[in-house]
């Protein structure tokens, strides 16, 4: 069974090598100097950002279980991590509308430096307050850098359609190769080098510290909405009207609340729905076949935006896809007979399980570019980073809950309710496109009677 993992390896390494030398000119965008030395920057910024986030992941749950913690007491350091980030991670990041993005991401790097210096103490207080930073950390990574980008992309007056390129991009090597590299760099320096679980943090703190040094010396501030006679709950009012009286505004918050859902608790159930009978897996190459499967997704997504293929209609495929490949998990418990023996190589139902699981990564590479298109579009610039933070509120609370339950029901329960958010999801998707649709029907009639209007008076 161990030449499987190879041959599923090798096999999707081809195909992303593939399309990623076969682009034809219908997958290329003409872009400009000044927009690739922009572009060159974010990505690399944004990889070094994912360095030190994906370095922590593979020794998190280790280095706790080596302080002598049991399941219980690591179980409520990450439903802190989750919580922090619902609650201070939402006040936090919103402020970057009114203090300034490039501020906030400055504040993500320190934040998140802080935390990977609290691996350090064995004293569950201390790992718990690292835990509350990485949450705050948590939310300006997914809300500040992309606020930045899209303000500033649109200042420098880029063409919008060249948001795609740089979100494509950043995807395809911060949550791909980077991820990929980071793992092999993290057991090098944990197992290889012997320098221990706390080594990948102190490298984390590194490449943050680089990252942040390129932020401070060549980005330039921007901000939502500067001015003084607005607070925080002032702030607050207005992404909360934005989401109420815009469809659309809504219907993204609840589609990427259902797919990052399911997406954070693949994470939890991966490992024993493979393993069931504690079957010996390779997780460290599992994970990076996963991300090549991420890389590839990306690729995908950066394909079909450059052809300018709508976003609202193919990702009703995307989500569809992916309902159906988390509820593999459910069928093969059915159809193929769970083996009694412990131990052993990974089991038939488990690979037909991984080739499935690759697929859900293969989607998560096309969701990310693909949202960050459409939140580029439908959220409107001055709350951005609240309207973008209040999204997580539903995503966090949800993944706390599956954390405090997580073994409270079986694992075929958890994939078979993921895989209904996901077809919810693929509905919602449908209703947005539908609305966007009359929406720009509208717009154009109303243009049409304007611009007829000074001849008939």
């Amino acid at each position: 069974m161990e030449v499987f993992y190879y041959v599923v390896f090798g096999a999707l390494s081809t195909i992303v090598a593939g399309l990623e030398l076969g682009k034809s000119g219908k997958d290329r965008v003409a872009t400009t100097s000044a927009f690739n030395s922009f572009k060159n920057n974010y990505v690399l910024v944004y990889s070094l950002m994912m360095s030190g986030d994906w370095l922590q992941g593979p020794y998190v749950y280790f280095l706790y279980s080596q302080y002598g913690f049991d399941k219980g007491d690591i179980g409520r350091l990450f439903i802190a991590g989750f919580g922090s980030s619902m609650l201070f991670g939402t006040i936090v990041g919103s402020l970057a509308d009114k203090q300034g993005r490039k501020r906030a991401c400055i504040t993500y790097c320190i934040t998140y430096i802080l935390s990977c210096i609290t691996k350090h103490s064995p004293e569950y207080k201390v790992l718990m307050i690292g835990r509350i930073l990485g949450g705050i950390a948590t939310s300006l990574l997914f809300s500040a850098f992309e606020s930045w980008l899209v303000a500033e992309h649109n200042k420098r007056g880029f063409d919008p359609q060249w948001l795609s390129i740089t979100f494509s991009k950043a995807i395809f090597l911060g949550n791909g190769l980077v991820a990929i590299v980071s793992g092999l760099f993290a057991n090098l320096l944990a197992e290889n080098l012997g320098f221990g679980p706390v080594a990948p943090f102190d490298a984390a703190a590194c490449f943050l510290a680089i990252g942040m040094a390129i932020i401070m010396s060549s980005w330039s501030e921007n901000y939502g909405d500067p001015s003084d006679s607005k607070d925080l709950m002032a702030q607050f009012k207005v992404a909360a009207k934005a989401i109420a009286s815009d469809e659309k505004i809504a219907l993204l918050g609840a589609i990427q609340s259902l797919f990052e859902g399911s997406m954070y608790t693949f994470v939890f159930l991966w490992t024993p729905a493979l393993s069931p009978n504690e079957e010996d897996i390779p997780h460290g190459f599992i994970f990076a076949t996963f991300m090549l499967s991420s890389m590839l997704g990306s690729s995908i997504a950066s394909r079909l935006l450059a052809r300018k293929l709508k976003v609202e209609g193919y990702m009703q495929i995307v989500f569809s896809i992916s309902a159906v490949t988390l509820v593999l998990p459910v069928v093969t418990n059915f159809l193929v007979p769970p083996s009694s023996v412990k131990g052993g190589t990974i089991s038939f139902g488990g690979c037909l399980q991984l080739l499935g699981f690759c697929t859900f990564e293969a989607c998560v590479g096309i969701f990310w570019p693909s949202i960050m298109k459409m939140r580029s579009q439908y959220i409107p610039e001055e709350a951005r980073s609240t309207i973008m933070n209040f999204f997580r509120i539903p995503l966090n609370l949800f993944v706390c809950v599956v954390l405090y339950n997580v073994n409270a029901f079986p694992i075929t329960v958890m994939f078979g309710m993921c895989s209904i958010f996901l077809f919810m999801a693929a509905i919602l998707q449908r209703r947005l496109m539908v609305v966007s649709d009359l929406h720009k029907s509208s717009t154009k009639a109303q243009e049409m009677i304007g611009e007829d209007e000074p001849l008939n008076p």
